[in-house]
């Protein structure tokens, strides 16, 4: 069988099998998406249901006080969210006008310098319809998804309750087990310390943005600080979506110098959280270059939409253990891994080649 055998017919095959299961996800998106969220939700929570069986309580009850948990705070947060969208949708038609008003304003100021811009020009150049209506419609997606909140929810009971089950399934099914339960433990715990600490400082960002737009007297400020929060989640370019609407915003409510404010507020904020108190505290991570983040975040928001970004991370850190797996696709792992990544992975290939030889 030569044919099957030469490598650029086995690429070519392997690229239009990769080509006919991103486009099954694409078309069945509206059911991978709420399993996706129900999948890292119910991780995030099985050390909560852990802890409390530790202090003797039955699973049943442990589950259903995560449960309502999930629901207090789900119901609470979308009312308040979902009465600030309306609210802020309403109002921006009158939003969108005060701010073409504003760009006449500066095209105007500009001229006095002779300084000349096409308004029309401009404003094509800079939609601000779509600059202020970018975070929210973001926001109205992931809405969309937690609209099947029944069905998220059911299928986190179901998974909580069958997790203990897992790793015996997981022994029968593979024939050596013992490496590769250790690498889904390995997973888990990456995804539950990046989570734990990406909610923390997602927090703390979205407190300090709600604040700073209380204190320059921004319309929603509940609801921006809600989005900083959110959209934290999102690596490199989640904090910036989030700061567009909120400076915009100050430009043609307050002023010129309230939006400079809230510009620097922002930038300042997450500067201090994403570059000094997160990198402090995530440690290692999930040893992925930052390159890799970037690229992730824009394939996964094509494939998943909006909670594709929100899970991009984790998401591209199950296909780099599933490709480290195996010789043949560890080269694509090593295309994933950051440096210190790498150099963690040759140490454990060759601790793994000294066991196999002594």
């Amino acid at each position: 069988m030569p044919f099957t055998n030469n490598p650029a017919v086995r690429l070519l095959m392997t690229l239009a099998a990769l080509v006919i299961i991103l486009a099954g996800i694409k078309t069945s998106q509206q059911l991978v998406v709420p399993f996706l969220l129900s999948l890292f939700i119910a991780i995030v929570c099985q050390p909560v249901i852990n802890f409390l069986q530790g202090f003797k309580i039955p699973k049943v009850l442990a589950v259903a006080f995560v449960i309502i948990v999930i629901l207090t705070l789900g119901f609470s947060l979308a009312s308040l969210v979902g009465q600030s969208l309306n609210s802020f949708s309403q109002d921006l038609p009158e939003y969108k006008a005060k701010l073409q008003d504003e760009i006449g304003w500066f095209t105007n100021q500009l001229a006095s310098f002779n300084i000349h811009l096409n308004r029309q020009q401009f404003v094509e150049y800079f939609d601000p319809g779509a600059a202020m209506s970018l975070a929210t419609n973001m926001l109205s997606g992931l809405g969309n998804t937690l609209a099947n909140a029944f069905l998220i929810l059911i299928t986190i009971v179901f998974m909580l309750f069958e997790a203990d089950a897992v790793t015996d399934k997981l022994r029968r099914a593979w024939r050596k087990p013992t490496q590769h339960i250790e690498s889904v433990y390995c997973f888990l715990r990456s995804v539950n310390h990046y989570l734990a600490i990406k909610t923390i400082i997602s927090i703390i960002t979205g407190i300090l943005a709600g604040l700073l737009c209380w204190g320059l007297g921004v319309d929603y400020f509940v609801l921006w600080g809600v989005l900083a929060f959110l959209f934290n989640y999102i690596p490199n370019i989640g904090s910036i979506i989030a700061a567009i609407p909120v400076v915009l915003l100050s430009f043609i409510q307050v002023s010129p110098l309230a939006a400079g404010i809230a510009a620097l507020g922002y930038l300042s904020i997450n500067t201090i959280m994403g570059n000094f108190v997160e990198p402090k505290y995530m440690g290692k991570g999930m040893g992925l270059s930052s390159l890799v983040v970037f690229l992730s975040l824009i394939f996964w928001g094509w494939l998943l939409g909006t909670v594709g970004m929100l899970l991009s991370v984790p998401l591209t850190m199950v296909v780099k253990i599933a490709t480290e797996a195996s010789e043949s696709t560890r080269w694509f792992a090593v295309l994933l891994s950051n440096q210190q990544e790498l150099e963690f992975m040759e140490e454990k290939h060759r601790k793994s080649k000294s066991v196999s030889v002594s």
